[in-house]
């Protein structure tokens, strides 16, 4: 590496120290088990100012709704579609059974917790369960959901636990479900029952919309963190035993292609700053450090906004729960933050619940309840409802413009970098018109394709391009929840030489499979380069896509029909 010529390069700043001698992307391995207080995030926050986080804190938000297929979010909603199937009165507060229609023809299930005698708007609590065997109607030691739901009742406020999908009444789909290229998967579906039980919520004639808060364990707690990260009308939030830098979740509803991409769970928490919080953490799991690590880190996010006293933490010598004193020191949070009360109550009187008493749809969902096929076909055509925009396809990818390349020379062969990366390209040819190509058996095969020694016997510049390719193997539980995709990588590389070079207005070529991978990247270019090379047997199905240029996202964003529409532009 200290052999190679240091130059500038069509304008570039260059510097040795900012080509690596390793290309990150494909040496790092990151999962849900990652230690993130000992990698990339060790000194998190770090420099970040107050500006700074609001920056990034609208494109992790960005990010979230991407990764769950939501974005845009619809400007307006009207309240879902309810369904009251019974109503049961207890000593203090009463339950209804409730089925929400939260898209056309899907159904979320749920039981609505109310207080008796009480006048006025009420605050409200949105509260989803975690993976606990019986869903929404566990009642053991670690977990009792209705419990939480009576006793938050009693103290004057209006509740709604609800299932996650696959359980109880909510099963049109498993919890295990999706197609990564489409986005769709349960994380956005569960984000978006979320979404809608708020809007429920706030239409209810007995509810301040001003005043809703939100609580969950375990994959409730990351339900809660999210739905808080993306939507300002949570006010209060208490995630239980969730919030941690070791371990990020554990089940495909809290995992999707790109979710935390350069990020992790305890940034993607700290977005609800400056609401207020409680961090409800346990010695028995991952929240086992949240003193020493994850609360001290959250605290200097609210100290940007002098709101440092906001958010709170409390820890329990307990394994992975919601037990009585985990829901009692909620109980306290929301007392004293949203009542006005100088504590919370102790829980007791909880009536043991009849499960069968407490479904919504005992008898079935309604007629017309659309099955798993039908509803990723909705989603699907939502999405193919929202102009394709480069924006948008760089969004999905995890790609970007570079503002920045640096380049290294040794004779004909150069290395390209944006500053973790590294890009090997090869110039033959002479000085006539630029030809960017990319061949996927590698810069090898490319150098004795016959069209490309007819290209360079013309007196070309051709620039041959190395296809990026992971050296670590793609083992890890959703890989791409933390990682870029090897397809994403790929049209990343592109657009580095074709940043690089644009000053010489290039013309982009990829060969065989790599001819789609070219319009790809072109669509994502400011300004689309030519394109040469035809594009055979290929047509933008989903299998094609899997085949060719397996991409999270990339239907999402509009798919072939985008792709060529926006590389021609």
């Amino acid at each position: 590496m200290r052999a190679l010529l240091l130059f500038t390069l069509l304008g570039l700043s260059i510097s040795l120290a900012a080509v690596p001698d390793a290309d990150e992307r494909k040496h790092k391995l990151i999962d849900t088990n990652t230690i993130f207080f000992d990698s990339d995030f060790k000194n998190w926050p770090g420099d970040l100012t107050r500006t700074k986080w609001e920056k990034r804190r609208a494109g992790l938000q960005k990010q979230i709704l991407v990764a769950a297929g939501l974005d845009p979010l619809p400007a307006k909603r009207t309240a879902p579609r309810a369904i009251i199937s019974a109503k049961q009165s207890f000593d203090g507060f009463t339950v209804e059974n409730v089925l929400l229609e939260t898209k056309p023809d899907h159904w979320l299930g749920g039981n609505l917790f109310r207080p008796v005698n009480a006048s006025g708007k009420r605050p409200a609590i949105v509260s989803p369960h975690g993976h606990w065997k019986a869903g929404r109607l566990e009642q053991t030691e670690t977990g009792n959901i209705p419990a939480r739901g009576a006793m938050m009742a009693r103290m004057g406020m209006v509740v709604f636990n609800y299932d996650m999908v696959g359980y109880n009444d909510t099963k049109q789909t498993p919890h295990a479900f999706g197609n990564e290229l489409w986005n769709w998967g349960p994380l956005g579906l569960q984000l978006w029952n979320s979404i809608r039980v708020v809007d429920y919520l706030s239409s209810l004639p007995d509810v301040d919309a001003s005043k809703i808060g939100a609580t969950g364990a375990s994959g409730g707690g990351t339900q809660v963190f999210l739905l808080a990260a993306v939507d300002d009308r949570i006010r209060w939030a208490a995630p239980v035993n969730m919030i941690s830098g070791i371990m990020q979740g554990g089940s495909p509803c809290e995992n999707a292609p790109g979710l935390r991409i350069d990020t992790f769970n305890v940034e993607i928490a700290a977005l609800i700053a400056p609401r207020p919080l409680l961090v409800v953490a346990a010695t028995g799991d991952w929240t086992k450090n949240t003193p020493r690590d994850e609360f001290p880190a959250m605290k200097k996010i609210y100290a940007f906004y002098d709101k440092a006293p906001e958010v709170e933490s409390v820890q329990f010598n307990a394994p992975h729960n919601y037990n009585q004193a985990s829901r009692e020191a909620v109980y306290d949070f929301f007392a004293r933050r949203i009542l006005g009360h100088s504590a919370g109550p102790k829980e007791s009187n909880v009536p043991r619940f009849s499960e069968s008493s407490m479904l919504a749809a005992p008898s079935g969902l309604p007629a017309g309840a659309l099955d798993a096929a039908a509803l990723l076909a909705q989603h699907q055509a939502a999405a193919k409802a929202v102009p394709p925009s480069r924006e948008r396809l760089r969004t999905a990818l995890h790609v970007e413009w570079p503002t920045q390349v640096e380049a290294m020379q040794n004779g004909a062969n150069f290395v390209l970098s944006r500053g973790r990366d590294r890009v090997a390209v090869r110039r033959i040819g002479g000085k006539n018109a630029a030809v960017i190509v990319i061949d996927p058996a590698g810069i090898e095969a490319a150098a004795k394709n016959p069209v490309i020694v007819k290209l360079a016997s013309a007196g070309n510049a051709v620039y041959l391009i190395e296809p990026f390719r992971r050296a670590v193997p793609d083992k890890a539980r959703y890989y791409h929840t933390f990682q870029r995709s090897e397809a994403s990588n790929q049209a990343q590389d592109l657009l580095t030489v074709l940043r690089w070079l644009e000053n010489d207005k290039p013309t982009l070529l990829g060969l065989g499979d790599a001819a789609v991978w070219v319009r790809v990247a072109a669509a994502m270019s400011p300004a689309p380069p030519k394109i040469a090379g035809e594009v055979s047997g290929f047509t933008g199905s989903d299998a094609d896509w899997q085949r060719v240029f397996p991409a999270p996202g990339i239907q999402w964003a509009g798919g072939w029909d985008a792709i060529n529409r926006l590389s021609k532009k």
